[in-house]
């Protein structure tokens, strides 16, 4: 007989990837608590504090933000499959890998993708971004990733909705990796649909995805010509459990403990203020290049466009990937990311996310990898 398979017990280890992050042990401690019913009067009142602590991170007075009982990429399933139906023109820019999910979301609803391609390393480009507007002016929607995880590129936010805005199209905005971590403002930047992850600039536990709807996008998805194509992620149907007030009508059991876990964080980021978490993420990052450039290590995105929570370096000639972050992970207990796509085994990702975003992890990781490098 096979021997009994006992309980796991995880390793200790310094998350500095692309995410998840390293949680920290005050929302270690709301995840275990008892657990209590979906229903329940007390989950329903923990439910309107974390829709307001929601509306702060993303800086928003949407009735409509809540987390979908799934991780970010089904905040991005469910962001198009209620804004987006079979022939609506959907322009994406692409400048990484999330741009590309966001493509696949906009073919799977029956729309047409329009994309706006940048090189992986670069900010999305305004003008080719304009230009793709005058040529389709029946647009319905500019759908691009603020925070492109694959590779560390901040996309200015602000710039691509106000643009959008004057050629009257909805603005579809990953979050996923901005979140807690660099300036974000909804309502100031137009941003009518948004999605983001608990694992990143949070330093949640993984499994929730926020997500918030604007008063125009809420319209669109009233006037819809056909059934949102998924039960689980229609909002007509997921508001009647997070709408407002006691009574709520059961739509699925929400992860209670995770709920917990989300509150927690967001607890957390309302102690330390929004632009006092940005500046502290911005001051880490500029202390991880420090170190990292005395390596010789060198970045790949522009300095204006670097995004201070995920870190993109090249690897140097002659150095093999795997076995370095092998060696990180079997020597040091620390993790870092591999390139994606066509920059697989030419770059690493380097995490600073919420609570990894200390002085401590940045000298243990650049002290690691000098140790590895030699």
């Amino acid at each position: 007989m096979k021997p009994a398979i006992k309980s796991f017990v995880a390793p200790h280890r310094t998350l500095m990837g692309p995410g998840p992050s390293d949680v920290n042990p005050r929302i270690l401690q709301a995840l275990s608590q008892v657990t209590i019913g979906h229903l329940d009067p007390v989950f329903v009142d923990l439910m309107d504090e974390v829709k307001q602590l929601l509306q702060y991170a993303f800086q928003t007075n949407n009735a409509l933000t809540m987390p979908v009982s799934a991780p970010g990429s089904a905040g991005m399933e469910a962001v198009f499959v209620n804004l987006i139906e079979p022939d609506d023109k959907v322009i994406v820019c692409q400048n990484g890998v999330f741009g590309g999910r966001m493509q696949q979301n906009v073919q799977r609803c029956g729309g047409q993708a329009i994309m706006v391609q940048d090189e992986w390393g670069s900010a999305t480009d305004i003008n080719k971004l304009e230009q793709t507007l005058k040529q389709h002016p029946d647009a319905k929607a500019v759908a691009f990733v603020h925070a492109e995880t694959s590779t560390g590129v901040r996309n200015d936010a602000k710039t691509l909705c106000a643009l959008a805005k004057q050629y009257e199209c909805l603005t579809i905005v990953d979050a996923v990796t901005s979140l807690g971590g660099i300036e974000l403002d909804v309502d100031g930047w137009h941003i009518d649909a948004i999605y983001s992850g608990t694992q990143k600039c949070l330093s949640c536990v993984p499994g929730l995805s926020p997500v918030s709807f604007s008063l125009n996008a809420i319209e669109v998805i009233k006037n819809r010509r056909s059934p949102v194509q998924s039960w689980f992620l229609d909002m007509d149907l997921v508001m009647g459990y997070w709408g407002q007030g006691t009574k709520r009508a059961y739509h699925h059991t929400a992860p209670v403990n995770s709920v917990y876990a989300l509150h927690e964080a967001l607890v957390i980021l309302q102690e330390e203020g929004l632009e006092s978490a940005w500046q502290r993420h911005a001051e880490m990052h500029d202390k991880l290049r420090d170190g990292l450039e005395k390596l010789g290590l060198r970045f790949v995105v522009k300095a204006e466009s670097r995004l201070p929570q995920l870190n993109m370096v090249q690897i140097p000639e002659g150095v093999d990937d795997a076995a370095i972050r092998h060696r990180l992970l079997q020597e040091f207990n620390l993790e870092i990311g591999a390139g994606l796509g066509a920059l697989a085994g030419k770059v690493w990702r380097i995490g600073l996310m919420g609570y990894g975003a200390t002085q401590r992890n940045v000298d243990y990781c650049v002290d690691a990898l000098s140790q590895v490098l030699k």
